[in-house]
């Protein structure tokens, strides 16, 4: 049994009503990967935005393992910490990790985001010294288009984030990069500049998909459903 744990922000455990990118990657894993897989983690629930809290079950479709580490509001400043005891506890073999928007937009700068991505990296391995990751760099969200010291500050993590990457893979662990989501666009693939709407979802699990495919094999070529 192959163990994947969605690791990320607003944008990874999505909000009631909708079936998010971990959805996405499940359906890809479960018509592609030749053997048995799950997602795990520590949490289940959707961010309720009128609860402004994540209690919620609603997902668009329920019959999936609902499983991650993601949190609304939440970055790699948030996760290092936690991320141990998560793969730890629940056996994680590959971490699919999408983080750092929230961390430059309120709490870090690019260099100290990446500081932290390291230890994340860490305390990962501490817990399952074959551990493997998978990481996305940060989508450029609506405050990027017009925050031109923010923007700059994406662009500086993300090639901090490549460097952190390719600095820290090794054989027993490896770490993979992948691309940012092939034409992705604010204005079509999210509901409100930041959050990804059906294809936005669509696009973000192939990102994954795809670095696994031509890193390592795993999988066929995504192809998004129709909804």
């Amino acid at each position: 049994m192959l163990r994947f744990m969605p690791v990320g922000d607003s944008m990874t455990i999505g909000s009631a009503g909708e079936h998010t990118w971990r959805y996405r990657m499940w359906q890809h894993l479960c018509g592609t990967y030749g053997g048995p897989s799950t997602l795990v983690g520590p949490r289940e629930t959707l961010y309720d935005k009128r609860a402004e809290a994540p209690v919620s079950h609603a997902y668009a479709d329920p019959a999936f393992p609902r499983a991650h580490l993601a949190g609304w509001g939440e970055g790699w400043l948030h996760m290092a910490p936690l991320i141990g005891e998560a793969v730890r506890s629940c056996r994680a073999d590959v971490l699919l990790v999408s983080l750092g928007l929230i961390d430059l937009g309120f709490y870090t700068n690019a260099e100290q985001t990446a500081a932290n991505v390291r230890a994340f990296v860490a305390n990962a391995r501490e817990a399952n010294a074959g551990i493997h990751m998978v990481l996305l760099p940060v989508i450029r969200n609506i405050r990027a288009a017009s925050d031109e010291p923010f923007a700059e500050q994406v662009t500086l993590f993300n090639e901090l984030l490549a460097k952190a990457a390719a600095d820290l893979d090794e054989p027993r662990s490896p770490i993979l990069m992948a691309s940012l989501p092939a034409s992705y666009d604010i204005h079509t693939d999210t509901y409100d500049g930041t959050h990804p709407n059906a294809s936005g979802e669509h696009r973000i699990a192939e990102a994954f998909a795809e670095a696994m495919r031509q890193g390592w094999g795993l999988g066929d070529e995504y192809r998004a459903g129709t909804d």
